[in-house]
């Protein structure tokens, strides 16, 4: 049986005398569409910093691929889109498909020229989030959405085998979140990408996702998506530490 791409083993994190982390074991497995939820200051980022390697924990082991993350160095295997995606500096003067080139910098180098197929690798990326079209605009004409899209693809450039989102629906029009998560369920289904989102609002938690993990300093739960659906809420209230909704997405249409 293969290694898990991302396995948390006993992570504790602390910020001066603050425990933000506790005794997180968690593993993630090549395939898997993830939320992991919960509320403001649940210690959500300062996980994916750690799994990122941003961030040492205090104790426990992070394994990647099955190493350990000091030792992993095909960083290109892993994608990220981070919160200040969202808080893009609309006057960069940059067209759509020289932000998504960016992203070969890690593979190319600093010093290196890109690869003979960037042009389609970039067209590529594109396409797979429905933004190919729109290569030529500036990025700053962009609505939110749009560029979260582009930010996506910039990415999937390197063809990471993992996609890491942080708050990936911040500053996307509402009408327009359902069609996002359906962008979001093909990468995972067609492309065989496996998905890690983080998200408070556990709303977003919908039928494109296959896992969930509840986040509240330690795991709380961890499971299918199905599984999270029959929780009461009053146990979903007693996680968060204040009054939750869950909402069923199952038969709502997607655009």
């Amino acid at each position: 049986m293969s290694n898990p791409l991302i396995q948390l083993q006993n992570v504790f994190y602390q910020y001066e005398q603050t425990e933000a982390l506790k005794n997180i074991s968690l593993k993630i497995e090549e395939g898997d569409f993830l939320a992991i939820i919960g509320p403001n200051g649940s210690g959500k980022s300062t996980l994916l910093k750690i799994i990122l390697g941003l961030l040492k924990p205090t104790k426990g082991e992070v394994l990647l691929f099955g190493k350990p993350v000091p030792l992993f160095k095909e960083k290109e295997l892993i994608g990220y889109v981070s919160q200040k995606s969202n808080a893009f500096n609309t006057g960069f003067p940059a067209t759509v498909e020289e932000v998504v080139q960016s992203g070969l910098v890690k593979k190319a180098g600093i010093f290196r020229s890109y690869p003979k197929n960037t042009q389609s690798k970039v067209k590529e990326a594109l396409t797979s989030v429905g933004m190919e079209k729109f290569s030529k605009k500036n990025i700053g004409d962009l609505s939110g959405g749009q560029q979260q899209r582009v930010f996506i693809a910039r990415a999937l450039v390197s063809d990471p085998k993992i996609l890491i989102l942080d708050e990936p629906t911040v500053g996307v029009d509402s009408k327009n979140v359902r069609s996002f998560y359906h962008m979001l369920s093909h990468l995972n289904r067609e492309h065989q990408i496996t998905i890690v989102l983080v998200t408070h609002d556990v709303d977003a938690v919908s039928k494109s996702i296959s896992h969930v993990a509840c986040l509240n300093q330690t795991i709380h739960f961890h499971g299918y998506q199905n599984e999270m659906d029959s929780m009461s809420d009053e146990q979903l209230e007693a996680w968060y530490g204040h009054s939750v909704r869950k909402v069923n997405h199952r038969n709502e249409g997607q655009i």
